[in-house]
């Protein structure tokens, strides 16, 4: 080969392999290269979302070049958590699992290959990992920062073949109780958009120069933990305030909330989120009272540009909130001019028990998970009970009926959906100025079959709030649903921008089904914990198109039985068509989409 076609320089390069791959052929042959490329697929994907080139993949191994070592460290970690729930979730012994050596060495770039000391050496620390770990070189361990989530334990020195000299060797694992940082551009490779200038400044709002906010969780200094939520609530509902001033870029609250007892500076968060300006604070709730103090930092100097404490009675909680978020922007207007917002005036709840409720059922609601969905339910009817006029209340009520309906959980009968139906609508009716209820509403057209009603609404809500997460990614489910699949990962795309540490393995992966990408719908199903009952559907589908009929039944199989035991228990009629059930809960606006859904499903079994 000719000299300049070949390149050296110094670089940190991460080696893997399967585990026992052998063993895993010998089962199952084309189970398993399936799986053991479906692996090593993901893996790429993480490697290139954390700045990395996947070099060579060859067989059980591959090979990948970094610039930093804290980024080869967090792939590898972020890779190996993956790994483990996409395995949790199989019921057979087809698990791939790898073992990862990283290395700081000389390596030789040929024609997109890479060869060297660098590569054989990291190698040779993967020989020394434990099934599902990460060894690396005593250089690498030094040249992570130390305020990096990370621990090294020492291996010691090994004498490694190929080296003259021993190689100090550590053992790499994720802090008790910490996060990974955030890949910079993931979402974005994994999309098919282009990610945005991620050098130092990490969402597309501020590239266009719009100034940029989080509001980090308020101390909750009550002396009760059971008064965390409402230290959380004033939280969210300062970010939601500050989301209505459309010059303003504010990251959504499960992003700055991701740092919630954390012990990082202020110019760590503000990095690894990428803003500008942060909002902390503490609240004291006792005796009918509440003491609120609020601070404005500017990230770039960890200057205090405003700080100040409010001793009221606790009824005078909304006026509060109003005077911190009119403060902040007044403060902000001097350094960069905000323009309008859409503002619900005289809509705020008039009965503090409301209120209480009403943040206990959303701190819930955010979970998730099919419990914490039944009891959020519950607390909003209360909220509503004591105030009637509680448009967020009968917003979040309406959707929280409606994952109930849409995912399977508890509420069977048909009439659960005129309860979704009932609350949206009235929600709107008491405030049409509030991007929740615009929201909700518009969902709530969106599974009734309206499609054009559904987009008015979901539009509108998105007028209000841009950075409303939840209207994002329920316009993402509009543009699935009406044909656009292309457009939904766009949407979602989006949210993560507000979102950067949000997981929509959900959305991205009905997405891609539409699109006929199978493979990568099923990476992001298989991400997912505890599917409901409607999600076991989904991965039928995809299991059948991508050819595994097998697993593909399993999986409808196991939604008809829940679905049987749970309307037995309602007492229920159990459906004519399961096919049909299922396409009541999916209303695609082109036949053609519903026909795909519905191709899959009777390939994998699903009763018609």
């Amino acid at each position: 080969m000719e000299k300049e076609q070949l390149s050296r320089k110094l670089a940190v390069i991460l080696h893997a392999d399967v585990v026992g791959s052998t063993s895993l052929v010998q089962k199952n042959e084309t189970l398993a290269h399936e799986r053991i490329q479906a692996a090593f697929h993901q893996f790429s994907e993480t490697i290139n979302s954390y700045g990395g080139i996947t070099r060579e993949l060859r067989g059980d191994a591959l090979v990948a070049e970094f610039e930093r070592a804290s980024d080869a460290v967090t792939a590898a970690l972020a890779f190996q958590t993956l790994s483990g729930e996409s395995n949790a979730i199989l019921d057979d012994e087809i698990q791939p699992q790898l073992r990862i050596g990283i290395s700081l060495g000389e390596v030789i770039i040929a024609d997109n290959t890479v060869t060297g000391a660098g590569v054989v050496l990291a190698q040779r620390l993967e020989q020394l990992a434990d099934t599902g770990g990460i060894v690396v070189q005593g250089a690498v361990a030094e040249t992570v920062p130390t305020r990096m989530p990370f621990d090294f334990e020492s291996l010691g020195e090994h004498k490694l073949k190929g080296f003259e000299l021993p190689v100090r060797a550590f053992s790499t694992s994720l802090k008790p109780g910490e996060s990974l940082p955030t890949p910079e551009s993931e979402f974005y490779k994994q999309s098919g958009t282009a990610p945005p200038d991620r050098v130092s400044k990490v969402h597309a709002g501020i590239e266009a120069g719009k100034p940029s906010i989080a509001v980090l969780p308020f101390k909750n200094m009550s002396g009760d933990v059971e008064q965390e939520y409402f230290s959380d609530g004033i939280s969210e509902d300062i970010v939601t305030e500050l989301s209505r001033f459309h010059d303003l870029f504010v990251i959504a609250r499960h992003s700055s909330f991701s740092f919630k007892n954390q012990a990082l500076d202020i110019s760590e968060i503000g990095q690894k989120l990428g803003v500008q300006y942060l909002v902390e604070g503490s609240i004291r709730k006792s005796a009918g009272r509440v003491r609120i103090t609020a601070q404005l930092i500017e990230v770039a100097t960890g200057s205090h540009i405003w700080a100040d404490r409010y001793d009221r009675e606790l009824e005078d909680i909304f006026a509060v909130q109003d005077e911190v978020v009119r403060t902040i922007t007044a403060t902000l207007v001097g350094k960069v001019g905000l323009a309008h917002r859409d503002r619900a005036q005289n809509k705020l709840p008039s009965n503090m028990d409301a209120y209480d409720w009403f943040v206990q059922g959303r701190e819930l609601y955010s979970t998730t998970t099919c419990d914490d969905n039944s009891k959020a339910i519950l607390m909003f009817e209360k909220a509503v009970a004591l105030d009637p006029g509680f448009a967020a209340a009968y917003a979040l009520l309406a959707q929280a009926h409606l994952r109930d309906w849409i995912t399977f959980w508890e509420e069977i009968p048909e009439q659960s959906y005129q309860r979704v139906w009932a609350n949206a609508r009235k929600s709107v009716e008491l405030d049409d100025t509030d991007s929740v209820t615009q929201a909700s509403i518009g969902y709530a057209y969106l599974f009734k079959g309206d499609h054009d009603q559904a987009y008015v609404h979901l539009n509108r809500a998105l007028e209000l709030n841009p950075g409303d997460t939840d209207a994002l990614i329920f316009m993402s489910r509009f543009e699935m649903l009406t044909g656009s699949p292309e457009l939904a990962i766009e949407r979602i795309a989006e949210a993560n921008q507000y979102n950067p540490f949000g997981k929509y393995n959900w959305s991205l992966g009905t997405a891609y089904y539409a699109m006929h990408r199978y493979d990568e719908a099923k990476l992001k199903l298989q991400a997912i914990h505890s599917p409901a009952e409607i999600m076991l559907v989904w991965m039928g589908a995809v299991y059948a198109q991508a050819g595994e009929i097998e697993k593909a039944r399993e999986l409808t199989t196991k939604f008809v039985a829940h679905a049987e035991e749970k309307l037995n228990l309602s007492s229920a009629p159990l459906p004519t068509s399961w096919l049909g059930f299922v396409a009541e809960r999916w209303p695609f606006k082109l036949q053609e989409d519903m026909d795909h859904l519905l191709e899959g499903l009777h390939k994998a079994g699903l009763p018609e």
